[in-house]
């Protein structure tokens, strides 16, 4: 058995794997391959703690994950900052580092569909086009957002998990974070 060990900035990264995971690799889980999520509290303690929880980390057959919002940060300073953690507890050969660009809540706007479903709201996916949704990885302050537009329907935790269950997996996507994310897992795990 393959160990996928997820490290995720907060609750809501890992309740979006919970619902994509499975239906990316249906045939995986849970027979071939077990994830584990590994969750922070927030920005700052992610980026403490990752060295060296990925440097204890010592359990064979494992790959893993890091997902990290980019917020307001420079986008290729941050990924390097989390690629040489990773080279120096000595996993970057087993390791897929992606950036939220801006926040995991961008992945749901780009594909409104999907919230439209989950959350039931109505007349959501007709928004997808409007100029301020078609790069929903430019948008700020993403979560606010989205609460907004689904009039406090959407909460972080349950949000994250009823939308990823309805998120399309095949690239068409607007948010090209979340696409290449999905892109990332396929190679890293193989299939």
């Amino acid at each position: 058995m393959k160990n996928l060990v997820c490290f995720l900035e907060e609750e809501s990264a890992v309740n979006m794997l919970r619902g994509i995971l499975p239906r990316i690799f249906p045939d995986l889980i849970p027979r071939l391959l077990k994830p584990q999520y590994i969750k922070f509290q927030g920005k700052q303690d992610f980026k403490k703690k990752l060295y060296s929880r990925l440097r204890g980390y010592r359990v064979p057959d494992a790959c893993f994950l890091v997902i990290l919002d980019q917020d307001f940060e420079d986008c290729l300073k941050l990924k390097n900052e989390l690629c040489e953690k990773v080279d120096s507890a000595g996993k970057s050969d087993m390791t897929l580092i992606r950036i939220a660009c801006r926040e995991l809540e961008s992945f749901f706007f780009g594909d409104l569909a999907a919230v439209e479903t989950a959350l039931n709201v109505s007349g959501l996916s007709d928004q997808q086009n409007n100029s301020k949704y078609r790069n929903p990885d430019m948008i700020d302050y993403a979560g606010g957002e989205l609460k907004r537009i689904t009039s406090n329907k959407y909460r972080k935790g349950s949000g994250s998990r009823e939308i990823s269950r309805y998120l399309k997996l095949d690239g068409s996507n607007r948010s090209k974070s979340f696409n290449t994310l999905i892109s990332g897992l396929r190679i890293l795990l193989g299939s």
